[in-house]
């Protein structure tokens, strides 16, 4: 783990998660300070210029999703962190939360100063009941200390619904309303939290808002890739000998991810694919593991970074075995909502069933193509957009394993 770079992790391991002493020891809530005492437009720039672009999925760039709540005036405003961590695989933000809540506290308290927000809620998924106690320690000790001034955080939980990661789901979910996507535009820095002007960031996102404002947006611009800078955290799982999370710059390759931080392949076995963001995420073979793993980068093999989880397969692993549960996943965890996901998830599944137990047709292959580019187009949001993801990408990349199968 040489080539690790800490910025989001830099606590980890240092401090008492639970001891708001030690983290204002270590340098916490200066950057809280230094941005209360600078102009709100100056602030908001210079997160900006530092090019953060979301750490969630999106890969939006921060400072300028801020600038859209700032130029509104509103008599409420709302910072929203989003912790439903319900991509399989991932588990960043809660290694975050569990080891340095203070600073993702911070990072919101520094976005509320900008857009001139006095309230601030953490979305935290149902399966973490935990973290939930982490968080409302950490809020508590805050408060008695007086480091968050007159901004507010409260903690709201999930119900396990995977939608509500998409933020208009989460809004809708924290209104006490069913947790479905809104339609787009207008977007939630316009109209957000009860129709109120509302960012949304993840939380390894505000993570990094602290340190930018410590270091400078010059600082953070320079490590990475240029067009995605900073760092990732990386949860790796599957076939690989090192099962664990790092922090590496964006510009380190798929290859070293898996053979540099993963140790290789377990087992002495031959590498067959990854697949990166999550279960919404992209198949990857060997040809493209030199890709940098930026989202830019991710993006020109037909790929995307997402949520950061990396998930390897070894030469033993059936692809149309993992797919068809994957869409099983997601036929569950449809909404519902709009028709081409809700129909479409559930077709998806049936066919792959099909070509699972031997009794497809390559008429069912070109089916499944043809249905997963229009959902692709026609979902209402990024769950039904991402779901024929990994369908379309095997198809394209491993099509000799669906060959196989067909009758």
């Amino acid at each position: 783990m040489a080539e690790e770079m800490r910025i989001v992790l830099r606590n980890l391991g240092k401090i008492d998660p639970l001891k708001l002493d030690e983290y204002i020891a270590a340098g916490g809530y200066k950057s809280l300070e230094k941005a209360r005492s600078m102009d709100r437009k100056e602030l908001i720039e210079e997160v900006k210029k530092s090019g953060l672009r979301g750490r969630g999925g999106a890969g939006f760039n921060c400072g300028m999703k801020w600038s859209f709540s700032y130029g509104i005036d509103s008599d409420q405003k709302y910072v929203i962190c989003n912790a439903d961590e319900g991509e399989p695989g991932t588990y960043k933000d809660r290694t975050i939360m569990e080891n340095d809540p203070q600073s993702v506290l911070e990072g919101m308290a520094i976005c509320g100063y900008a857009i001139g927000a006095n309230k601030g809620y953490i979305y935290c998924r149902g399966e973490y009941p935990y973290v939930v106690e982490i968080l409302n320690k950490a809020i508590a000790q805050a408060k008695d200390k007086g480091v968050l001034g007159d901004f507010d955080i409260e903690v709201r939980m999930g119900a396990g619904a995977y939608v509500c990661g998409e933020e208009s789901a989460l809004i809708e979910s924290i209104e006490g309303n069913r947790g479905e996507p809104r339609f787009k535009p207008p977007f939630p820095p316009v109209k957000g939290l009860w129709q109120k002007p509302t960012i949304v960031n993840n939380v390894e996102t505000f993570a990094n808002i602290p340190v930018i404002l410590e270091k400078g947006a010059d600082w953070y611009a320079g490590i990475g890739a240029s067009n995605y800078p900073g760092t990732k955290v990386v949860t790796l799982t599957g076939d690989v000998n090192n099962r664990t999370f790092f922090e590496v710059p964006t510009n380190t390759t798929i290859r070293e991810v898996i053979y540099e931080f993963g140790g290789g392949i377990k087992g002495g076995k031959g590498f067959k694919a990854v697949q990166i963001g999550g279960t919404s995420g992209c198949f990857i073979p060997e040809a493209n593991l030199d890709t940098s793993i930026d989202f830019d980068s991710m993006g020109k093999i037909g790929a995307a970074l997402g949520s950061g989880a990396v998930f390897v397969m070894d030469e033993s692993r059936n692809i149309v075995d993992v797919v068809e549960r994957i869409s099983k996943f997601f036929e569950h965890e449809s909404c519902g909502k709009c028709t081409p996901c809700r129909e479409g998830t559930k077709r998806m599944h049936e066919i792959m069933g099909r070509l699972n137990n031997g009794k497809g047709t390559a008429n069912d292959v070109a089916l499944l193509s043809k249905l997963g580019k229009v959902m692709s187009k026609a979902c209402l949001c990024g769950l039904g957009q991402a779901a024929p993801a990994p369908v379309l990408t095997t198809i394209e990349h491993f099509k000799a394993d669906y060959d196989a199968k067909l009758v």
